[in-house]
């Protein structure tokens, strides 16, 4: 069994995988140690403006863009399946760059965007040429996004929000943002609308940025008396709350095969050592420790990736996958979090430094625990289904 390959792949999702792979290898790898480096001294876990412009420059002519992106756009149409293979691939280098663009925002503006969104926002954005940030949690409603107060009122054909959000990612490059806010008296979720907040409307203030472990960073938003016209209302007025789980449930399906990348990077680097290393005269690779931590890897890889191909199939054919997204979720974070701890334990005093991404790595999937649902919320929603027979 080759751990490293997916189990039911179309023929052009494994050569998109190919692909990929050798793109990771030849333009993602070599700028590693850059990368680490940069954000070791406290330069930021970032690329230089040169480096991000090459990688581009190298996804254009690779045919690297737009994966599944209508072809109206100028994309591929591919798959979700074919994406979490992308996925898988990417997160092996620990370097901060993603194929354009950012998928989950792009399946919930396909879904409800207006003929006007749709050339004005959603074209130039699928096309690689913006950037868009989601701005859902506020400092009072994070793990519960529907318990959340920003509130929209309308005042003629223009929308007056107030309010705040925060742990909002990828704020300063964004040309627009997609807020979620409530808008009608109804409660909890029947009353959040979305809308598209242009990059320096007035009243759209970024208060600060909070850094994260794991070289990320966050902000803080705050909405005062912004004034946003009624055409850039996302869908149905106090029916955000759907489209906002479509676009949470494709980023989970990215989160679980980003997670098996990650941990793929770790087995690979566990395995490695484990041959070379000899303690008292026995190799690490014959010890049974070090064996049982490679068999729970592969075991939790394989199980993980199977969790991934089915929950991006059901994706890609529009059906319920809340349950099916958090058992991924809180699955294949905590898988790869085990992974890497265990990598950092096999390589010893080197696999704790800052010179090998592991520690890196294993601090960005501490947070995925987090974002996105923490693994408790997740629980508790996949225990209610289970006790009330709804699995």
């Amino acid at each position: 069994m080759d751990h490293n390959q997916p189990y039911a792949a179309t023929e052009e999702t494994r050569m998109l995988r190919d692909l990929v792979a050798k793109f990771v290898e030849r333009d993602l790898m070599p700028i590693e140690p850059t990368v680490l480096k940069r954000e070791a001294s406290g330069g930021g876990f970032k690329l230089s403006a040169e480096e991000e412009e090459t990688l581009l420059a190298r996804c254009k002519e690779l045919g690297l863009w737009g994966l599944d992106v209508p072809e109206e756009f100028g994309g591929a149409n591919l798959p979700l399946l074919s994406l979490a293979a992308v996925e898988e691939e990417m997160a092996r280098a620990c370097v901060p760059f993603t194929i354009p663009p950012d998928s989950p925002n792009l399946h919930m503006m396909l879904q409800v965007a207006s003929p006007v969104q749709r050339a004005k926002y959603l074209d130039p954005y699928a096309r690689g040429e913006q950037r868009s940030a989601m701005a859902i949690s506020e400092p009072g409603a994070g793990g519960d996004p529907a318990g959340m107060t920003t509130r929209a009122m309308r005042e003629g054909d223009e929308w007056v929000i107030n309010g705040r959000k925060i742990w909002v990612s990828n704020v300063p490059r964004a040309d627009f943002i997609i807020l979620m806010a409530r808008t009608g008296d109804g409660k909890r979720q029947d009353g959040i609308t979305a809308f598209i907040v242009e990059k320096g409307t007035p009243g759209f203030v970024i208060e600060r940025a909070i850094p994260m472990v794991g070289g990320r960073t966050t902000y803080e938003l705050v909405f005062e008396d912004c004034r946003v016209p009624h055409e850039n209302v996302l869908g149905e007025l106090g029916r955000g709350y759907a489209p906002m789980q479509l676009r949470l449930n494709v980023r989970r399906m990215q989160m679980g095969a980003r997670c098996v990348g990650m941990a793929r990077r770790a087995l690979e680097m566990m395995a490695d050592h484990a041959q070379n290393r000899v303690t008292w005269g026995v190799r690490l690779a014959d010890r049974q420790a070090i064996q049982w931590f490679a068999a729970d890897a592969v075991m939790e890889m394989h199980a993980c990736r199977l969790m991934v191909e089915d929950l991006a199939r059901k994706l890609d054919a529009g059906a319920d996958v809340r349950t099916e997204a958090s058992i991924l979720k809180v699955r294949a974070t905590e898988m790869a979090q085990q992974v890497l701890d265990n990598a950092m334990q096999t390589l010893g005093a080197m696999g704790v430094t800052k010179e090998l991404p592991l520690q890196l790595m294993h601090q960005q999937v501490r947070l995925m625990r987090v974002y996105e649902g923490p693994s408790e919320v997740h629980r508790s929603a996949i225990g209610r289904r289970a006790l009330g027979g709804k699995v």
